[in-house]
């Protein structure tokens, strides 16, 4: 199972993890509102993801998603509507001025569920992690290997990178947030975070396939 085709899943999976988009957005804002309780419930959450889309892949799934227009353009419109639904949130919250906590206190976490199922839905509603698994996954599968162990493997290596990456990501912001609680420019931020959000919500809704 440990052989070089690992080690290159491996290598194409971290320099996907570490590409900046919706995922790194998202646990930005989440460790910004809740420190990096919220922020690492979401990094657990993205990267719970991947095992469902390393599961549809093996099964054939992810096949039908792909090569189904009607299948692929409902994922794609529900997972920008809810890109949009989250910059919304967060354009409502920058609007009513949501009060922060001062350096030197806890900061405001919402339900552990709420943090979780925020990183777990933007990936699993983003098809283009789809078609990374479906066009990736095969090619470091040999005939011989057992699909479904094989692709289970892979995922565990790309859960590894992403919590690993964006971990760091949610500790660095939760590090700098004597930076960000200032309330004009927490307000700021929370805007430009919904702005950028929605922004990737219509993209992916007009991004052809």
């Amino acid at each position: 199972m440990f052989d070089s085709q690992v080690l290159a899943f491996a290598v194409v999976a971290a320099l996907m993890t570490m590409l900046p988009g919706a995922d790194t957005l998202l646990v930005v804002r989440n460790s910004l509102r809740g420190g990096r309780h919220d922020g690492f419930l979401t990094v657990a959450g993205i990267c719970s993801g991947l095992f469902v889309h390393a599961l549809l892949s093996a099964l054939g799934l992810s096949v039908v998603l792909a090569h189904s227009a009607a299948a692929f353009t409902a994922m794609k419109f529900a997972g920008a509507c809810y890109l949009a639904w989250l910059g919304i949130q967060s354009i409502r919250s920058s609007l009513r001025g949501t009060a922060t906590a001062m350096p030197d206190q806890a900061p405001a976490s919402v339900s552990a569920t709420r943090s979780f199922s925020e990183g777990f839905l933007t990936n699993l509603l983003n098809p283009k992690v789809v078609v990374f698994y479906l066009a990736l996954l095969p090619q470091f599968i040999d005939p011989g290997d057992a699909v479904l162990v094989k692709s289970l493997l892979l995922a565990t290596i790309h859960f590894g990178e992403g919590i690993f990456w964006l971990g760091g990501v949610a500790w660095l912001v939760d590090r700098s947030r004597r930076l960000f609680v200032r309330p004009v420019l927490r307000r700021w931020l929370d805007a430009v975070c919904g702005a950028f959000l929605i922004a990737l919500g219509i993209r992916l809704a007009l991004q052809h396939r």
